[in-house]
This record gives C-alpha cells, sequence and structure tokens, in this order.
C-alpha cells in the first residue's frame, strides 16, 4: 500500500523486482521490508541528495548459502582469474561496439587494448581503454573523478545494476564481499564488481543519449528503467534481470567445474 495525502494504490508484491527509496521522508513498516527480504525483492535507499546509499542484504539467500561458500572460498584462484580477464576483455569489447555504434573511429584503439590484454590484466588494459572510451563520449576533458551531472548519471545507473547484481549472487548463496579481482577490505559487494563489467555499458549508452538533459527525477527513472530493457544473451532476448540471473548461473558453473567457455559472457550490439 502506498498511500500519499489522500491518495492509496496496492501494487502486488508480485509484480515487484525493485524498489528505490527516493526520499529520507518516506517510511516504511518493519513488515512489509521483511515481505520484500522474503520475496528477494531488492530494495534500494537514497541519501538527502538522493542518490543511492545503502540496500538491504538478506542474511540467507539460498536453503544451501554454507555449501555454496563453502565452494567459493575453493575456487581454484588461478582459474577464477583467467575467467575474470575474459570477463573484463568483453567489458572493453563491448565498449569498443557502443563507440563504433556512435561513429567513433576510436574503438579501433579499444579493440587494440583487447588483443594486447595479459592475464589478469596485469597490463592495466582496462584502464587505457577506460579513458580512450569516456573522452571519446564525453569529450577530451572528461574525467571520472569530476563532480559532474555526467558522473552522477553514469555512478547512479551503475548503483542500480549493482544491487540487482547483489541481489542475484546473494540469492545463488555467494558472497559479495569475496572478489577475485576487486579485493578491497572496505568493499562488500567485490564479487559484484568483477562480474558485473560487461554490462556496464547499458548505462554508458542511457547517459550518452541524454547528456544535454539535466540530470533529475525523470533521467533517474530513464537509469532505472534499464532493468526493464530487453537484451540479447546466448542468442535469445530476455528481460535484463533475467539475463544477469543467467549469466550468473553460467559463470559460477563455469567456475566451479572449470568449464569457462567465452560464450556465456554478455556481449553488447
Amino acid at each position: 500500500m502506498i498511500v500519499r495525502g489522500d491518495e492509496v494504490k496496492m501494487i502486488h508484491l508480485s509484480e515487484i523486482n525493485t524498489v528505490i527509496i527516493d526520499s529520507t521522508q518516506v517510511s516504511l513498516t518493519s513488515y512489509l521490508l521483511c515481505e520484500f527480504v522474503k520475496r528477494k525483492i531488492k530494495v534500494i535507499f537514497c541519501d538527502e541528495k538522493r542518490n543511492p546509499n545503502s540496500e538491504l542484504v538478506p542474511y540467507y539467500g539460498a536453503y544451501n548459502s554454507s555449501k555454496k561458500i563453502k565452494k567459493q572460498i575453493a575456487w581454484n584462484e588461478e582459474y577464477a582469474q583467467g575467467v575474470w580477464t575474459q570477463i573484463v576483455c568483453q567489458k572493453i569489447l563491448n565498449q569498443a561496439n557502443l563507440l563504433k555504434k556512435y561513429k567513433f573511429d576510436s574503438y579501433e584503439k579499444l579493440s587494440g587494448y583487447v588483443r594486447e590484454m595479459e592475464f589478469f590484466d596485469s597490463t592495466n588494459r582496462e584502464g587505457h581503454a577506460a579513458k580512450v572510451y569516456f573522452n571519446s563520449l564525453f569529450g577530451k576533458g572528461f574525467s571520472r573523478d569530476d563532480m559532474s551531472s555526467v558522473n552522477a548519471a553514469l555512478n547512479y545507473g551503475y548503483g542500480i545494476l549493482l544491487s540487482n547484481f547483489n541481489k542475484e549472487i546473494v540469492a545463488d548463496g555467494y558472497l559479495t564481499q569475496l572478489g577475485i579481482k576487486h579485493i578491497n577490505e572496505y568493499n562488500p559487494f567485490n564479487l559484484t564488481c568483477d562480474l558485473m563489467e560487461p554490462f556496464r555499458v547499458l548505462v554508458d549508452e542511457i547517459v550518452y543519449n541524454n547528456i544535454e538533459k539535466t540530470f533529475d527525477k525523470d533521467f533517474k527513472l530513464l537509469l532505472v528503467d534499464v532493468l526493464n530493457s530487453k537484451v540479447m544473451y546466448c542468442g535469445r532476448e530476455y528481460y535484463l534481470t533475467n539475463a544477469i540471473q543467467i549469466y550468473l548461473d553460467k559463470i559460477f558453473d563455469a567456475i566451479e567445474h572449470e568449464s569457462f567457455d567465452t560464450s556465456i559472457l554478455y556481449e553488447f550490439a
């Protein structure tokens, strides 16, 4: 039940995938929050500036979490690092595909970085590719460290993606804290940051196509709506939320059974 003044709306929980609490003035009952957790509905809380600030994460996402976590801890480290290397290669290829789609010649440079990629990206091709990529999309003076509306939009969109990945990783019974490349002790979502990389381009395209717009409520709704977009994955069309779920299942299975194939990666076109 949503109450705004005298207006009351009813929405069945089965119709909800993600809830974003966009204001610090919103009140929710503990009963509703518990129901969100039971139904695996992602809840994202925003700060006083209406930017994603935190999220609701259940203690137990799967009935066999203990078993899954033991497997995760026992992953073959070198093999997992090899899988991550292929994931970041696909991220750069997706960035190149976006640049090519919008007629930027610099896409060829990114393709070259993929060819130069070494195991576990020991020469930081990802970083070099990111500089060329963002400067192509948003101008040579652009930096991801700037306090700008473009960066605010990118961060907001990435936050939406990250939360959905967190939801599915926890639902699969794994720990988001235990990453492969990302191992920051202060980052509770290291594994998420490792695995979501090829999908970031979906947010980048929305921001690029709306770069002249003010970063307001309508812009945020466009970014949230990325979860409802349809994408091609493994030869079939899925809603993004479903594609993420299938992608993660395939990645976890590939790492555990050491049976990785690049065909399970998400390719932007």
